[in-house]
């Protein structure tokens, strides 16, 4: 997907539909906002097994790019996302600080599986357009063989 820096979605692919499927048609609506879709209660929230650690992932990105680029209305997200997160987590001893993999239970509750992704995000450093500059490329990662497996599925359905 690519999502500008107040986090709503420029352009996604198919697959990424498809991992949002079940969230609330209202938070689907342009410009979408990907921390919304993520975070909100009739999103993907209830099916984000590390909602917590997720969660203060997202806030302390967009905080981050607050500071760099101070925006009244990306600080009103961050406040609306704070309302909604759970308590922050403590660091556990495997904690990286550098990635949190998202943890996301499947659209059926039928499907018990689980996808473990891990994410990288690629900003267009060297664009000369500022509107480009300030968009990201964010790619959603098998972490294992068995969320690979799934995601393959996914795309041949």
């Amino acid at each position: 997907m690519v999502v500008d820096r107040l986090g709503d979605l420029v352009s996604a692919n198919a697959a990424f539909h498809r991992l949002i499927a079940g969230a609330d048609p209202s938070l689907l609506l342009a410009p979408m906002s990907v921390p919304r879709v993520l975070l909100y209660p009739q999103g993907l929230a209830p099916r984000i097994v590390n909602l917590d650690e997720w969660a203060w992932h997202i806030i302390e990105r967009l905080r981050a790019e607050s500071a760099r680029n101070p925006d009244a209305r990306l600080q009103s997200l961050v406040c609306e996302l704070l309302d909604l997160a759970p308590p922050r987590p403590r660091e556990s001893p495997d904690h990286l600080g550098l990635a949190v993999p998202l943890r996301l239970r499947a659209h059926d509750p039928a499907d018990t599986r689980e996808l473990t992704l891990v994410t990288t995000l690629a900003h267009f450093g060297t664009a000369v357009d500022v509107t480009i500059a300030e968009l990201h490329l964010e790619a959603f990662l098998p972490a294992d063989e068995g969320t690979g497996a799934m995601l393959a599925e996914l795309v041949e359905s």
